[in-house]
């Protein structure tokens, strides 16, 4: 496990509906190991109907979790290729109105995994997700891969949200300051780790503190040097350390300002 950060911070994005590796650990053991690197919150991400299923009921066991629902845009191409996508959404809408659900999310384009066929479905959803953060007043995450100039384009069209995160944020460092002239959040994964991705620690390096999240998206995205295991909330503290070195800050002061950002955004746990 990580060495223990100097004051706790919080995973803003994790998946632990999610089995990793071929002897899961539990959610307590997973959570208990966070906590014993300095991760004492998390944000679970329920992004289809089964997990958002799932993270409703774990928010009501899990006092250190609080919980994030949506249809994840590659979903949501399914959903309405199959005609079921209005049902599903009305679901996770009614969900999304749960008090420790806190965060609507993760929506967005992903031009990776679903090609054109799939992307007037995406939009409509990412758009209905977004209405229904504004409906409900909570945060929005979005997934956006290979997407970029989309999905900037329809938050600017349809107003985004007041709160606004960039989960896993892959952006340039153009984008990093676009996202700050409009007062959205970035939220960095393991990526933000790897040797070869000096583009995004350029990005990191332009982004305000207080405008910063850290996360895991466990069990995917493991920092290096764990790259290619399955990742757990615990390791938010490597990528919490690199952050520090990037920004040039103590770290204990960094930890401090990301508990204070996530607090705002989503708290109190």
């Amino acid at each position: 496990m990580p060495e223990a950060l100097p004051a706790p911070i919080v995973d803003n994005h994790c998946h632990l509906d999610f089995p990793a590796g071929d002897e899961p650990l539990s959610v307590d053991t997973r959570l208990q190991q966070a906590a014993d690197a300095g991760v004492t919150r998390v944000v679970q991400i329920g992004c289809d109907l089964e997990s958002a299923r799932w993270t409703a009921e774990a928010v009501a066991r899990f006092p250190e979790m609080l919980g994030g629902v949506a249809l994840h845009p590659n979903d949501a191409a399914v959903l309405a290729a199959e005609g079921t996508y209005d049902e599903a959404f009305a679901e996770i809408a009614a969900l999304a109105q749960g008090e420790r659900i806190r965060v609507v999310g993760e929506t967005g384009l992903d031009t990776f995994r679903t090609g054109p066929e799939g992307h007037d479905a995406q939009v409509r959803a990412f758009r209905d997700h977004i209405a229904l953060a504004k409906e409900l007043g909570k945060p929005l995450q979005i997934h956006d891969r290979d997407a970029h100039a989309e999905v900037i384009d329809i938050l600017l069209a349809d107003g985004a949200p007041e709160v606004t995160v960039f989960h896993c944020f892959s952006g340039d460092a153009a984008m990093a300051r676009l996202a700050a002239t409009e007062g959205w959040y970035l939220s960095f994964a393991g990526t933000v780790t790897f040797k070869n991705n000096d583009a995004l620690r350029a990005a990191a390096a332009v982004t305000p503190l207080d405008h910063m999240l850290v996360e895991t998206d466990a069990p995917f995205l493991t920092p290096h040097p764990h790259r290619g295991q399955p990742g757990s909330p615990a390791m938010a503290a490597i990528t919490a350390r690199t952050l520090a070195e990037v920004l040039e800050a103590d770290l204990e002061a960094f930890c401090a300002q990301i508990w204070q950002t996530s607090h705002n955004l989503y708290g109190p746990w």
